[in-house]
């Protein structure tokens, strides 16, 4: 099917005008910034010396000097001051051990404790550790506090929300047995949307879709480019193939417009990039046999390495970035009704699509809006916490900057648009928490850099944002702070360490609040960017637009660890001002060893193919033919059985488990056949390599231009496999600080280890 003229009966509501605009800018931008100015002239009035002002202040300043009985340190022993963290840290070290996955009463024991001692602490830092004395101080001590209520105030709301956690893969189980015996087979339009992906790439997304095992289902592939090429290897795989005459409204529009020209009952929708496995529609349309559910969602999975992870040479160890949002935010928004379609890998109900007015158009974020939409109307909103597709993470810092920036821009137009899940009518009062907490993410970079610059003010302004004796710091603030860390990967299922967390959090916290307030001033001033796919590169690049902010803090916050340092070993320790000191030497520390890991994530290393190498083995036959069959020249076929240590779509790598084969000359090049024996699949090649150092030799073969067929079984064995996206475990707290040193003294640039890694999330 190909259209290029235009839209044939279309309802106008599936672009819809941005209604109102102006006035939510003005609303929201006036609420939001009106609070940050309020607050500065309170600050101008005090430096000032306005009389009621300093008055105000020196009252707050005297109950700091007294603070209540429960703001103070009991009159106890050193050594007693650490039971709260030893006491509460075996307890929750116990209860994970316990119950190794969270349970419901489990949750509910370690988040009562975490609640519990946010309260202590924030009674601590309340009462007793501003720094009142002066407008400088002041400032700094007000300021620093503000930004830990943000982030205190998201967190809570994260840990009531994670009270209760959804879970419906039993439930996939009961109604894929109504999909595959035939009983609730309905029509299904499986939608893939590209704009300027390489063909490559799409070729394999599509027949991924095309393997799904499913009766009623067309596969349409949405180019928003109108490139001839795409259109050639639509007819070629042979699936529907649409196109428009402009790109308005960018990946929405070009759903929408497709919307008006199919008419299955339900839509499915997978990113260019993205594959889903074979029974991906046998484990999501089950679901839709209950007349509310409008939407279901699946995570995303990666069978390439995210740049983070590729950079500091840990493929394989750290878990892709968005695994703390599919393992624990996703399920805990499940139970509140509050789930986010995430763009791909989801089946809608077209129906309860069109009368909400098609994908939203009002927003960077259409996916976020449609699913609120559809939640407001009263329909479900669902979540599959099961790997059912991969596609390609981000394959440099910028594009992953690109990726977060977008996300971010549009997450937060919710302020300025309809289909506010703060304001629009419908949702209920637990649902708009969980959009909230969702919200408040991105806001969590200002604070990051807050907390960046705030040691410096002990070096270079000579104050104390934080008064606090190394008796309170032991008392209130290491148990919340210890018992947070056992049991951080816990509660996100062992998704991300509070160490990696902060790691990431870190590279890209100046674009990230940068686009934050910007979206606030502006919130539509920039277009929708897709994210890069496909790229290669041969050398080291440094991100220099996104590192010299990072640079530069880097450079102020060593030259103040190193004038804090030699201050207090001269002087001795002891003093208000001092500990002061030492407390910024320590945050400074922590700081500078962040910042340089968080420079290393900027240097991309080589990426010399886009090609992705899957550690994957199956038994394979190589078959070799000399000769032409002349009696000059007899025909000889000889044959080695080995095993794929490596497979890819442009070649393989086999541990032979025969002796015999030549060694390949340099400059030498033969022809082979590739039999992979369980798949009664031949593709042919040309041996390029091969090494005799072990017991047995190792070969590579790379493949010559398959045939669609073979093509076809390849990416079937490759991306397709049900169950094959497996979950592996972020490391714990202990060697995510091991690994980060590593990196941070071993750095890969230093080591020239480049070389492609296989991921291991397929092994069999």
């Amino acid at each position: 099917m190909t259209t290029s003229s235009t839209p044939k009966a279309v309802d106008p509501t599936l672009s819809p005008p941005v209604v109102n605009a102006q006035s939510r800018i003005q609303w929201a931008t006036f609420v939001m910034f009106g609070i940050v100015f309020g607050a500065a002239a309170i600050v101008a009035a005090w430096f000032a010396g306005q009389n009621q002002i300093n008055a105000i202040f020196a009252q707050l300043a005297a109950i700091q000097a007294q603070p209540p009985f429960w703001a103070e340190v009991p009159m106890v022993t050193g050594k007693y001051l650490l039971a709260p963290t030893v006491i509460l840290s075996v307890i929750a070290w116990a209860i994970t051990k316990t119950s190794s996955q969270p349970r419901r009463w489990s949750r509910f024991v370690v988040i009562t404790i975490l609640l519990t001692l946010l309260v202590r602490y924030l009674s601590w830092r309340l009462f007793s550790t501003l720094n009142l004395t002066d407008p400088l101080n002041g400032s700094l001590s007000l300021l620093l506090l503000s930004m830990e209520m943000l982030g205190l105030v998201a967190s809570s709301i994260q840990l009531v929300l994670l009270l209760r956690v959804g879970d419906r893969r039993s439930q996939a189980d009961q109604l894929q047995a109504d999909v595959m015996a035939g009983r609730y087979c309905p029509p299904v339009d499986v939608f893939i949307p590209t704009y300027d992906e390489p063909a490559f790439i799409l070729r394999r997304t599509v027949i991924g879709c095309q393997a799904m095992d499913y009766p009623h289902k067309t596969v349409y592939l949405l180019d928003d480019t109108r490139r001839p090429e795409i259109k050639a290897l639509a007819a070629e795989l042979g699936c529907e193939y649409i196109t428009r005459p402009d790109n308005r409204h960018a990946k929405a529009g070009n759903l929408n417009h497709a919307i008006a020209h199919t008419c299955g009952e339900l839509i499915a929708s997978f990113d260019a990039d993205f594959v889903p496995t074979r029974n991906f529609l046998l484990r999501t349309v089950g679901f839709f046999q209950d007349p509310n559910v409008a939407l279901v969602q699946t995570p995303q999975s990666f069978y390439n390495p995210d740049p983070i992870a590729r950079n500091l040479g840990l493929e394989g160890i750290l878990t892709p970035d968005e695994e703390v949002f599919y393992r624990q935010i996703q399920p805990m928004r499940d139970a509140t009704g509050s789930v986010v379609c995430s763009g791909t890998s989801f089946v809608v109900r077209r129906h309860a699509l069109e009368q909400t007015g098609g994908f939203v158009t009002e927003s960077l974020s259409e996916d976020y809006f449609t699913s609120v939409k559809l939640a407001a109307q009263g329909n479900r909103v669902i979540y599959l916490d099961e790997k059912l597709s991969a596609g390609l993470a981000a394959e440099n810092i910028s594009a992953h900057a690109t990726q977060r920036i977008r996300w971010a821009q549009g997450t937060l137009q919710a302020f300025f648009i309809e289909a506010n899940p703060l304001t629009i009518p419908g949702l209920t009062l637990i649902q708009r928490l969980g959009h909230l907490e969702g919200l408040l993410h991105w806001f969590s970079s200002i604070p990051r850099i807050v907390f960046l610059l705030m040691p410096l003010a002990y070096t270079f302004l000579q104050a104390i944002p934080l008064r606090a004796s190394t008796a309170e710091v032991l008392y209130f603030f290491l148990p919340y702070y210890a018992v947070q860390l056992t049991v951080f990967g816990w509660l996100n299922h062992r998704s991300r360490s509070a160490l990696l967390n902060d790691v990431y959090t870190l590279v890209l916290v100046f674009p990230l609040a940068a686009t934050v307030i910007q979206t606030l001033i502006s919130p539509f001033s920039k277009g929708f960017k897709v994210t890069p796919k496909g790229l290669g590169s041969q050398r080291f690049v440094f991100n220099w637009a996104l590192g010299w902010p990072l640079v530069l803090i880097f450079s102020l916050t060593a030259v103040s660890l190193w004038r804090n340092l030699g201050w207090c070993l001269s002087v001795g320790w002891s003093g208000e001002h001092l500990q002061g000191v030492s407390l910024g030497w320590i945050w400074s520390a922590y700081n500078l060893v962040m910042l340089g890991i968080a420079l290393l994530i900027l240097l991309d290393v080589p990426n010399p193919e886009p090609d992705v190498w899957f550690d994957l083995r199956r038994v394979v036959r190589l078959i070799e033919k000399t000769g032409t069959g002349s009696d000059a020249s007899p025909l000889q076929i000889n044959s080695w059985w080995g095993v794929t240590d490596r497979l890819s779509e442009v070649g393989a790598r086999i541990e032979m488990t025969q002796r015999g084969i030549r060694p390949i000359q340099p400059g030498e090049d033969r022809p082979v056949s590739l039999v992979l024996a369980e798949a009664s699949l031949t593709l042919p090649g040309r041996l390029v390599m091969t090494e005799c150092g072990g017991d047995f030799p190792i070969a590579e073969v790379r493949f010559d231009p398959l045939t669609v067929e073979q093509h076809r079984h390849l990416v079937e064995l490759l991306f397709c496999r049900p169950g094959q996206w497996k979950r592996w475990d972020s490391p714990g707290e202990l060697r995510s600080l091991w690994l980060l040193v590593r990196a941070l003294f071993r750095p890969r640039i230093l080591t020239g280890n480049v070389r492609i890694k296989a991921l291991p999330i397929t092994q069999v």
